[in-house]
């Protein structure tokens, strides 16, 4: 039988290492306090611990949800509820407030909303970056589609041209199979995007609306051919990427509302919401709103492709520059579609006249064109990230890698992530990059008989090298302008933060080191810091700075990452305090009574390490939770590596152990390194 629990919560922060899991400690001490029982889910960096279970749920009398990350909060559904974020429940009298909050909302469940309004999270993010969030959400889930789909279909081609028409010569079963199989991926790409979008903003519920705009996105209106009007069974144009990209939006947004006008329902009536009113009323209304825009965009999208062919004999130049434009302004959406859709025409038209006449000629050379823009943005990004790695984040780095392999096969869409961080300039650039590589095309007349496949397709391509030399020419031209513009991003934000006092590090700062490296006869705790030494603690007294002085909280952690380089803890001074300072725009790491744990997760740290900064006189500028200014910084270095080992469960004790009252007591006594260390590494066992 299932144990009961008078309250149960949950808590989680963005990263998962600090905030976490003081808010569990502080709300099993008030809960232990008021003679209460209680059970706590942790969302942090190693994933679900302590996993409340639905007979725990339906057992509990309230609900404390302390999070700012997604924790399934549905499953509570008509238990009493506080829902904060994670900062209002760090100390043990926030949180106690928040559970007596949780058992008087019980019995008005009207109560539950309006707590958690009067409640709001410390740490709110603009409507500007819940956008990009809901957006690269969406992105995150449809390019696993893109890859799978874009390199099956790739593949596909090795066998022939159209190898997957069983009329034709060349036809192979396998290469058949394959084709299916990637174009059924690829077009799930788009009401992947919508519906991750749309789940992103309005949770479970607006999943069924998502999907089904994503459809209409790819399908468009259909309309009978002999009739011209509205049918069922007639065929549409759709309006791909940027279609998703609305539908996603408009699919959450109409759940959050029907949330409101349905939110006077009674609470029995949950249950047929779920499964019967969101799906039922999102469904329509986002579908007529879908469809009734269909019309625009397919007007749109012809209008497109009629522009490109009127310019097919306008010159390489000018035909060149508009598609390269086209194929990079949206990455696969109603513009870039717009050309390749013309392309695909012009090339079947082409195939159908046979090599040697013009049609095949125009066809060929144009489709070359649009390959090649559609290959260089992905490969633009690769070339970037390997030129400049020191610019870009590890997430960024690692993308630019894959995207090796999606540009080579044709895939445009990897480079989406990059060009959604920075609208401007990065989509001018993808579209000069392109622009470049398809007039290097035409002019070199390059002509590609297959409508996708990248490389894959080099040995069926009429001046393959040629088409080689003019891609990497536009992606090397893209590259540099890439790195020169992160690169100009990355030194503003130094000379930003260079702009602040900084304390010197430790290979100038003898007293410190001193300080820090001897014991002396005198000091009380020598024998606990011989033994920590001896046992080879994980925090070293070397690394505690006691009785220092800084200006603010830029210069406590420049000085704390200049002396994790000269412990050789880390190997980059400047990518280790933007890591830190990152970390800092996600939510302050000031805690209470003076207590601070910045943490940075960063390729820059060798080992995982915890280094100490007292300063008895305050950090200036440094956001608490009580407002009191930091006196001590525990700060967690760990390797980018070793997100998610042991190594953060060890880190996580730290931050629970600052919910002891005994131990900030003694770390704020303490005056010696060894001491502090000895304290430290005592809750690390």
């Amino acid at each position: 039988m299932a144990e009961k629990y008078d309250i149960i919560a949950a808590t989680g922060c963005p990263t998962g290492i600090a905030h976490t899991f003081m808010a569990k400690e502080a709300l099993e001490k008030a809960a232990a306090e008021r003679g209460l029982t209680i059970k706590v889910e942790t969302h942090g960096q190693v994933g679900i611990e302590n996993a409340l279970t639905p007979a725990e749920i339906a057992a509990a009398r309230a609900v404390v949800v302390a999070a700012d990350k997604d924790v399934n909060a549905e499953r509570f559904a008509g238990k009493p509820m506080v829902s904060v974020g994670v900062s209002r429940a760090i100390s043990q009298e926030a949180a106690g407030k928040l559970i007596d909050d949780a058992l008087a909302a019980k019995a008005d469940p009207n109560a539950v909303a309006a707590v958690a309004q009067e409640a709001p999270s410390a740490e709110k993010e603009s409507f500007g970056h819940q956008l990009y969030k809901h957006l690269m959400n969406g992105v995150s889930h449809m390019l696993v589609f893109v890859v799978a789909g874009g390199v099956l279909t790739a593949v596909s081609f090795l066998w022939g041209i159209t190898s997957f028409d069983s009329t034709a010569s060349d036809y192979n079963t396998f290469a058949a199979m394959l084709k299916t199989i990637g174009g059924i991926a690829m077009n799930l790409m788009v009401p992947v995007l919508s519906a991750y979008i749309a789940e992103s903003i309005g949770k479970r519920p607006a999943l069924v609306p998502g999907f089904v705009a994503g459809m209409i996105a790819i399908q468009g209106l259909p309309v009978s051919a002999e009739t011209g009007l509205i049918d069922a069974g007639g065929s549409g144009v759709g309006f791909g990427f940027l279609g998703g990209i609305v539908g996603g939006f408009l699919s959450g947004y109409v759940i959050l509302l029907l949330e409101k006008v349905f939110a006077k329902l009674p609470a029995n009536l949950n249950g047929l919401k779920a499964i019967f009113l969101y799906p039922l009323f999102s469904t329509l209304i986002v579908g007529l709103v879908m469809l009734g825009i269909s019309g625009p965009m397919v007007a749109i999208n012809n209008g497109m492709m009629d522009f490109l062919r009127g310019l097919q004999h306008a010159g390489a130049i000018p035909l060149g520059i508009a598609i390269g434009c086209m194929c990079a302004v949206d990455m696969g959406g109603p513009v870039n579609k717009a050309a390749y859709v013309t392309g695909t025409m012009l090339l079947g038209a082409g195939l159908e006249a046979g090599v040697g006449t013009s049609e095949y000629a125009d066809g060929t050379a144009f489709m070359a064109a649009v390959s090649a823009a559609c290959i260089v943005p992905p490969l633009v990004t690769s070339f970037a990230v390997i030129a400049g790695k020191k610019y870009f984040s590890q997430e960024d780095h690692d993308a630019g890698i894959v995207n090796i392999i999606l540009g080579c096969t044709h895939i445009t869409e990897g480079a989406i992530p990059f060009m959604t961080k920075n609208i401007w300039p990065v989509m001018p650039i993808m579209m000069v990059s392109s622009a470049i590589a398809s007039v290097l095309t035409l002019l070199l007349g390059v002509h590609v008989p297959a409508p996708h496949g990248g490389f894959l397709v080099l040995p069926v391509v009429d001046g393959g090298l040629q088409w080689v030399l003019a891609i990497l020419v536009g992606t090397v031209v893209g590259g540099i302008l890439f790195t020169a513009f992160k690169k100009h991003e990355w030194t503003r934000e130094q000379a930003f933060i260079s702009a602040a006092p900084a304390a010197a590090p430790a290979s100038v700062a003898e007293p410190v080191s001193a300080e820090a490296d001897s014991v002396k006869p005198q000091q009380t705790d020598e024998a606990k810091a011989d033994e920590a030494e001896a046992a080879g603690d994980f925090v070293k007294a070397s690394n505690v700075f006691c009785d220092q002085k800084v200006d603010d909280r830029d210069a406590a952690l420049k000085f704390i990452s200049d002396n994790a380089v000269a412990a050789g803890i880390a190997d980059d001074a400047d990518a280790l305090l933007a890591a830190f300072l990152k970390r800092e725009e996600e939510g302050t790491t000031g805690m209470v009574d003076g207590f601070a744990i910045p943490h940075a997760k960063t390729d820059a740290v060798k080992r995982a390490s915890v280094m100490v900064l007292k300063a008895p006189e305050g950090v200036p500028g440094w956001d608490t939770m009580d407002e009191a200014p930091v006196t001590c910084a525990i700060a967690l270095l760990v390797p980018e590596a070793e997100a998610g080992t042991s190594h953060l469960q060890i880190l996580s004790k730290v931050a629970m152990a600052l919910t002891d009252d005994d131990f900030r007591a003694a770390c704020k006594d303490a005056t010696d390194p060894a001491a502090v260390a000895f304290l430290i590494n005592e809750r690390l066992v």
